[in-house]
């Protein structure tokens, strides 16, 4: 093993899973090469999820993927730990020590040696320096974050049940900051929260004690999308009593409140930040490599960084040009999957002495989902390059398909079949929401 080319992969997101999957599959089966992910979790949740978890309408139990587990059915090795630096010389990535919940050390500060170089480690929420938000607001960057806001909000419903009971105001105000993708979906999850936690005991809070506003600093919700998918996502919001707010930038975010650019106050005792996102800061300090405002790694179009030939980088932390375009591309998980694809290919041509594949991006449209009410997209056309709007059952068939396919990449055809069955079953057999 040791006189193997050593793929290292750093991040086991949508993208890094996937393709460290592929080159296990293809070249560590074979003994052609050493495939390394490193991740600071030991589990993988596709992120796009995150916001049901936090909702309570996913069980991230029953969704998780151990890396050690997976690693071992597809032919990669696994390290925990978080990547803290780089040696470009020597060719070694430094992973900072392990430490458990009380901050002991568990294994020290370590060095992995590459001879080429992924790094896939996404992206966290930007709060661009919004005074407040890293004290007051909420984030959906991880797993961890994901459950801790569940367990808040269900301590929350819990309060204001009690509080309704004794006869006290009891009115709980929740605000997502950003109307993104996140943002909307995550709004809709909560309202169906606040409807069906009553058929659990919380009987004396009704829905309409819940008030739920999304706000958006720009003219509309959804502006990255289409303006036609951004006016029903309006409409389906409203529809489901949910305060849609636009042209409203937050200035500051206080313990019970936002304060807006205009000086108008809002009440929030629980506020979610959804707004923008940076790649993590230690890569504008990666040994030398070129970054962007945002911390992302700048890239060729084959996704090699600009400054060493042997490191490559894609995802959210990466900053890739498109042709014919000024702008790189967008921070998507279909971008993701589609560039996991590309760099596998590249990867596998690198043994053999062949060129690297160029990135180009398709857009496949996008999905927005309502939770059990409704879900509304557009699809682009390969042949006519126009997009389609749907909604309804068939956006919704479209939606989940996406998550499938996110299955089948890592575990095949058939896996992906017998995990839809045990979904369906555990759906059948639990309540509609987690409660614990």
């Amino acid at each position: 093993m040791e006189k193997l080319h050593h793929i290292v992969v750093v991040g086991g997101g949508a993208g890094g899973l996937e393709l460290v999957t592929s080159l296990g599959d293809k070249l560590g089966r074979k003994q052609k090469a050493r495939i390394s992910l490193v991740d600071a979790g030991l589990t993988h949740v596709w992120k796009p999820l995150l916001h049901e978890v936090a909702s309570g309408s996913l069980d991230a139990n029953a969704n998780e993927i151990n890396y050690r587990a997976h690693a071992r059915k597809h032919h990669y090795e696994f390290q925990l730990g978080r990547m803290s630096g780089l040696d470009r010389a020597n060719k070694h990535i430094i992973i900072a020590p392990f430490r458990d919940e009380d901050g002991q050390e568990v294994v020290p500060e370590r060095r992995l040696q590459y001879d080429t170089l992924v790094i896939a480690v996404g992206s966290t929420a930007n709060d661009f320096g919004t005074p407040g938000a890293q004290e007051h607001c909420l984030f959906l960057d991880s797993l961890k974050q994901a459950r801790r806001f569940h367990n808040l909000m269900l301590n929350a419903f819990l309060r204001k049940n009690h509080e309704a009971l004794q006869g006290q105001p009891h009115t709980l105000n929740i605000s997502i900051i950003g109307a993104g993708a996140t943002g909307v979906e995550l709004a809709a999850e909560l309202r169906l929260a606040s409807r069906e936690l009553p058929i659990y005991g919380m009987n004396h809070l009704k829905s309409s004690d819940v008030s739920i506003s999304v706000i958006e600093a720009a003219d509309r919700i959804l502006p990255a999308l289409p303006g036609r998918l951004s006016s029903a996502a309006t409409r389906e919001l409203e529809r489901q009593k949910v305060q849609v707010l636009t042209g409203q930038p937050v200035s500051e975010v206080r313990n019970d409140r936002l304060i807006m650019k205009d000086g108008t106050e809002l009440p929030s005792e629980m506020t979610i930040w959804a707004a923008g996102i940076k790649a993590p800061p230690f890569l504008a300090e990666l040994d030398g490599l070129e970054t962007n405002r945002g911390n992302q790694l700048i890239v060729e179009q084959t996704l090699r960084t600009t400054k060493d030939p042997d490191i490559f980088a894609f995802g959210d932390c990466a900053a890739c040009p498109q042709p014919d375009s000024d702008r790189p591309v967008p921070p998507r998980a279909q971008a993701a999957h589609q560039q996991a694809d590309t760099l596998f290919k590249t990867l596998c041509h690198r043994l053999e002495g062949k060129e690297a594949v160029p990135f180009v991006y398709n857009d496949h449209g996008s999905l927005i989902n309502f939770s059990k009410y409704t879900t509304v997209g557009n699809l682009m056309g390969n042949l006519s390059g126009r997009s389609m709007y749907i909604e309804g059952k068939v956006a919704r068939l479209f939606y989940v398909s996406l998550y499938r396919m996110h299955q089948v990449a890592l575990h095949g055809f058939l896996r992906t079949g017998v995990i839809w069955l045990m979904d369906k079953i555990s759906r059948a057999m639990h309540p509609r929401l987690k409660l614990h």
